[in-house]
């Protein structure tokens, strides 16, 4: 242990510990703009400095480590001018138009700036302006990049893609897509994290609010919404609801106020995914198909990208199986248009999902009969959902917990995990046993998928299942850097498995680029222990025992893997598509 003082308080802290850590451990905030806990330690911003005793120059706190008998002040009149001068500095590259800016009261800059009490700029206002496509789901503004470098490190030491890069030099540095590309022509997964790492405005998603709020006052539409699992699981944090206040029933309560027409849970089509999605593994995994190389799920539309961009010629070994959204969508504008009486253009399918490449993925398309169109027509995400949610000036506390609609109300607990890293493995590992054995296996059974923390487990969990004479060598991986790996050991023949599930973002969906953002905390594995707090507590907790999805194979689908099940709910994946 260390001994030293800061702001007068005499503390000790481990050794390798930083200046900014160990003050934090004992109650002393220090402002930071660009900081991101073994992300980004380079000290780009220089805001959180620190005036130690008896040296003339301010150190950075966020990468230099205390030492015995350290007299270190956080908030000096030295340490304040400098700060302030600081952030005076970076305001006058930033476009401080913060009524229009998406991050108006969330945003680490605005806070600092409040906290110092800058109320003007002494400085010339130099403004950069990149053009951006407004049609791509990633937005980026860079009259609000603040240089922070921490879209930069994310890609490259969590997700692996190397997207972004620094540009120029001097007062002229910049972030920009790597390579001189346009962001189209990069091998972006839309993860996200890039996203929900910026301190600022400076990436956002696209919003398709108005998109949602014009279908909604068409009298010729009829608007069909779904909640993504993982949603029930962050939107009340901004809210001031609870865990156990924050629930699916209510957002469902939202959407009818809202004055959408219909209203259903995902953990629905999530269900319907894993009939799909179980039954093809099983097909695949008796016929030998898997013997050099694992199925690989389809769910997630980040991973999608990721798989196309890096590793094409391992396309073939996904599932065809559609992600839940897209099932959702095409079982809305088939079964439940026929169901109304309708035609499927009348039906405006608007999904609510912690995921910014749901946007993209939506863009899929869908021939069924006559009909030639999208499976969903907008998506929104977690922070757009409480953006209209203020729009429509719904007071929180007023909500009432409603049910579905029907008849595609039902889920279960295997459909709520969905949200979690783990979730989808573990979901059609119990559906798979059942269609193996003809008996359910114990709920719990195949929790060793499940993970508990990205750092601890480095983002994988590997397990082996034994069902008779049945073995199943699985591994459920979160974050793209992670991913890489694990198929860079495949691929090398250092490891085998028939089964792998993979989630771009880390933690799965409950951490993906679409939720709420809280500056410097990492809630994925917080929130998915809500969704298994949820299964664990469910009515039904496998799949196969949906009696919404049962009675749909008996009116439309017949059975798991069809004909018409592979018209509507599988897709052949394009390598370049």
């Amino acid at each position: 242990m260390v001994n030293l003082t800061i702001d007068g308080k005499q503390i000790s802290a481990s050794e390798n510990t930083t200046i900014m850590e160990a003050a934090r451990q004992n109650g002393i905030p220090i402002p930071k703009l660009c900081y991101l806990k073994g992300i980004n330690e380079i000290a780009a911003c220089r805001v959180c400095v620190v005036e130690i005793e008896g040296k003339d120059k301010l150190i950075t706190s966020c990468n230099n480590m205390v030492e015995e008998g350290m007299i270190i002040y956080t908030n000096s009149p030295k340490v304040r001018r400098n700060r302030r001068t600081t952030v005076e500095l970076i305001l006058s590259q930033h476009n401080c138009e913060c009524v229009t800016c998406i991050r108006s009261g969330n945003c680490s800059l605005q806070r600092v700036a409040n906290d110092l009490n800058i109320i003007h700029i002494p400085f010339k206002m130099e403004i950069e302006k990149q053009p951006w496509s407004k049609e791509f789901p990633l937005i980026r503004d860079s009259s609000k990049c603040i240089k922070c470098m921490r879209c930069i490190q994310v890609c490259d030491k969590v997700q692996s893609l190397s997207i972004w890069d620094v540009e120029g030099t001097g007062s002229r540095t910049t972030i920009n897509v790597a390579g001189y590309k346009k962001i189209e022509e990069a091998a972006c997964s839309l993860c996200g994290q890039c996203i929900t790492h910026c301190p600022t405005g400076a990436l956002t998603e696209r919003d398709e609010t108005e998109k949602v709020w014009n279908a909604i006052a068409d009298p010729e539409k009829i608007v069909v919404v779904q909640i993504a699992p993982a949603v029930r699981a962050a939107w009340g944090e901004e809210l001031g609801l609870s865990r156990e206040e924050a629930t699916v029933g209510k957002i469902i309560d939202v959407w009818r106020r809202l004055g959408a027409d219909y209203v259903f849970d995902t953990s629905f089509s999530a269900d319907l995914t894993i009939m799909e999605e179980g039954t093809e593994f099983l097909q695949r995994f008796t016929s030998g198909e898997l013997k050099d190389r694992p199925m690989f799920t389809s769910c997630c539309p980040g991973w999608i990208r990721f798989i196309k961009s890096q590793y094409p010629h391992l396309v073939k070994y996904l599932s065809s199986a559609k992600s839940p959204q897209q099932m959702f969508g095409a079982v809305m504008k088939t079964y439940f248009a026929e169901k109304l009486g309708v035609s499927p253009e009348k039906i405006y399918t608007v999904s609510v999902m912690p995921c910014v490449a749901k946007k993209s993925e939506r863009e899929m398309d869908l021939y069924h009969g006559e009909y030639v169109g999208h499976d969903v027509d907008a998506v929104v995400t977690t922070r757009e959902l409480l953006r209209m949610i203020r729009a429509a000036h719904i007071e929180p506390s007023t909500l009432m917990d409603q049910e579905s609609d029907r008849p595609m109300q039902e889920g279960t607990g295997a459909g709520v995990i969905f949200g979690a890293t783990g979730g989808v493995m573990e979901a059609a590992l119990r559906t798979a046993y059942y269609l193996l054995k003809g008996e359910n296996p114990p709920a719990d059974a195949f929790q060793a998928v499940r993970s508990t923390g990205f750092n601890e487990h480095q983002g994988v969990q590997e397990a082996v299942f034994q069902v008779d004479d049945v073995t199943v060598r699985t591994a459920a991986v979160s974050g793209l850097g992670n991913a890489r790996a694990l198929i860079d050991k495949i691929e090398r023949g250092e490891a085998q498995y028939d089964f792998v599930e993979v989630m771009a973002c880390p933690g799965g969906c409950v951490g993906g680029g679409g939720q709420p953002i809280h500056d410097g905390e990492e809630l994925a594995f917080e929130r998915g222990k809500n969704l298994y707090y949820l299964d664990k507590n469910a009515d039904i907790r496998y799949s196969h025992e949906n009696q919404d999805v049962q009675k749909l194979y008996e009116e439309y689908f017949e059975k798991p893997n069809s004909h018409k099940s592979h018209m509507l709910l599988h897709t052949e994946h394009m390598k370049n598509k």
